[in-house]
């Protein structure tokens, strides 16, 4: 797989039926290693690992419905008394990261209204922090570390 914009971690991976498979320590199974696996597996070591995010808030391919239609959010995580604080969407890293993808982690935030989105192909992190009093958001440098 490429190498990411990402420290280098740990990972569990197998290969049967000539398939490659990576451990998800969230979901506690092996899934399939796609472009886009790879990078939502990065994202989250990242999130625990250099941001200190409890592996216990955060929740990966959350369903939800968005007009009537089922959608699923790659990542998303929350505080420690249940409120949604970041919603990531993960794209292979051969997709570029356009008003297209933006547009869909913000249709997902219209339903939940996280505090932060966070949109990555593994090369390019663009993280927005919500102002939704103002109807605003303005981008940050950094994925904000957790705070309790």
């Amino acid at each position: 797989m490429q190498k990411l914009n990402f420290p280098t971690y740990p990972f569990q991976l197998k290969t049967n039926e000539k398939k490659t498979f990576i451990f998800d320590i969230i979901r506690k199974k092996y899934v399939v290693l796609t472009p886009e696996e790879w990078v939502r597996q990065h994202c989250i070591w990242f999130l625990i690992h250099e941001k200190n995010y409890p592996k216990s808030l955060i929740n990966v391919e959350k369903q939800l419905v968005i007009n009537g239609l089922k959608k699923r959010t790659d990542i998303v995580v929350f505080n420690n008394v249940a409120k949604l604080v970041f919603i990531i969407e993960c794209k292979a890293p051969s997709v570029t990261i356009d008003q297209k993808t933006f547009d869909q982690i913000a249709r997902y935030n219209l339903a939940l209204n996280a505090h932060f989105l966070l949109l990555t192909n593994g090369l390019n992190h663009y993280i927005c922090q919500m102002n939704h009093q103002e109807k605003s958001y303005h981008f940050l440098k950094k994925i904000p570390p957790y705070k309790i």
